[in-house]
């Protein structure tokens, strides 16, 4: 069944390349598309032209569809070219006349639309929560391990210290960054486009404030052909948020592979969560890592891959639209397996503590020593001179003390100041 079925077939050729894996994709729609039509059904009998009885029966109908797609039951067969032809029938097949009336003042354009904007938000909500998981696993760490010191670097050269207080809550308070990326991207999705049917309005008088209502969206889309060009806009915005998310964790990752090998030694992991060689008896391999800084990266892209299946096309629904879902879809299902896998890995994550009294690193303490000759009266030029000096002889003797009492230092984390601005995210 199509939705534009007028009395011929199309091409079985032309008809598997058009449909492509959308059958599949849907199913991630179908709760959405309920919900749409639930209101929309209401909106019609609002106007007259829906009866009280045929609502009855249309909202009857819709619950058990959404009872089976709850229940993984759901299916769109290939006699169906997607979930709105498929969810359609059933209505016309459950409770006949009244379940071809569904479609009024609506198009299959708008239904999507509706659909994406309900999946995008509600995925944005779970995004949310699991950065809030990793989030807080981060901040646990950081105090747990506040005094334990660990190389800075710079160049990948040995630089200044730092702690694994100030690198687990490094990563944390990036997460903030990020989550009001997915803010932005969910203000663009809490806008109800319904109503802008094929992209330029309908005849019949329907009342697109109260579907807005009824779907619990923040704004309506106002201009019907400005609810068409959201279409690639909405994708876009959640890829950039969610290649925000992607790059913390490519750099979080990227650090943990490179602190786990033998020539750094700062972290390690239970064996059972590393993985072997097949030749090499003693390797316990960082894969996770590797694999997750690998798909961070790809998901990097995803901005790219969306802009350019939307680039330069003018105003109106065009069918390259529909290659946006499986992007876009792939995308939040990797980065929401990624950030509850990088949670349940750091909270099983083994940290050295006795990293800094390996004598290759006494010159993380240069800079402190120049401070405190400062600190004396000495300018700082003539203190980094001497100090210098004493590198090139050899005759650099670290005190190895350390005294960082300002905001956001090895001294003074401001954890809580951190949980603040997160919480201040999330309103």
């Amino acid at each position: 069944m199509k939705l534009w079925e007028k009395g011929y077939s199309t091409d079985t050729l032309v008809e598997q390349y058009t449909v492509g894996n959308d059958r599949l994709l849907d199913l991630k729609l179908a709760p959405y598309d309920v919900q749409g039509s639930k209101a929309h059904a209401r909106m019609l009998e609002q106007i007259g032209l829906l009866t009280e009885q045929e609502l009855a029966d249309i909202l009857s109908a819709l619950s058990e569809i959404e009872k089976e797609i709850e229940e993984g039951g759901f299916q769109i067969g290939e006699e169906f070219e997607d979930v709105h032809s498929k969810i359609e029938y059933e209505l016309i097949r459950r409770i006949g006349e009244a379940g071809k009336k569904i479609h009024t003042a609506r198009s299959r354009n708008d239904q999507v639309l509706v659909d994406l904007h309900l999946y995008v938000r509600s995925e944005i909500r779970e995004l949310k929560e699991l950065i809030l998981e990793l989030f807080e696993t981060l901040l646990d760490l950081s105090e747990k391990h506040r005094n334990v010191l660990l190389p800075g670097y710079t160049h990948m050269q040995v630089a200044m210290p730092s702690s694994f207080g100030l690198w687990f809550s490094a990563y944390a308070e990036s997460l903030t960054d990020d989550v009001y990326m997915l803010n932005a991207a969910g203000k663009i999705s809490d806008q109800n486009p319904l109503g802008s049917a094929a992209g330029y309005g309908s005849s019949f008088p329907i009342d697109r404030k109260m579907t807005t209502e009824l779907l619990h969206f923040e704004a309506m889309k106002y201009n019907v052909v400005a609810a068409q060009m959201s279409r690639g806009k909405l994708e876009k915005s959640v890829g950039f948020a969610l290649a925000s998310v992607a790059g913390t964790m490519s750099k979080l990752a990227s650090d943990v592979c490179l602190y786990m090998s033998q020539n750094f030694g700062f972290v390690s992991f239970p064996k059972e969560l590393t993985t072997g060689s097949s030749i090499m008896p003693h390797k316990q391999n960082p894969d996770v890592f590797e694999l997750m800084r690998a798909q961070c990266n790809r998901i990097q892209n995803l901005p790219a891959e969306l802009a350019l299946l939307t680039n330069n096309l003018p105003s109106g629904y065009h069918r390259d639209f529909q290659l946006l879902k499986e992007s876009l879809m792939g995308g939040i299902d990797c980065m929401k397996q990624n950030l509850s896998v990088c949670e349940f890995m750091l909270r099983h994550m083994f940290v050295n503590e006795n990293i800094l009294n390996d004598p290759k690193y006494d010159y993380l303490y240069s800079v402190e020593e120049v401070n405190r000759l400062v600190m004396t009266g000495m300018s700082f030029r003539d203190a980094y001179k001497l100090l210098g000096q004493q590198i090139l002889n050899g005759d650099f003797k670290p005190l190895k003390e350390i005294k960082h009492t300002h905001e956001g230092s090895i001294g003074n984390l401001c954890l809580k100041e951190i949980r603040d601005k997160m919480s201040r995210a999330f309103r």
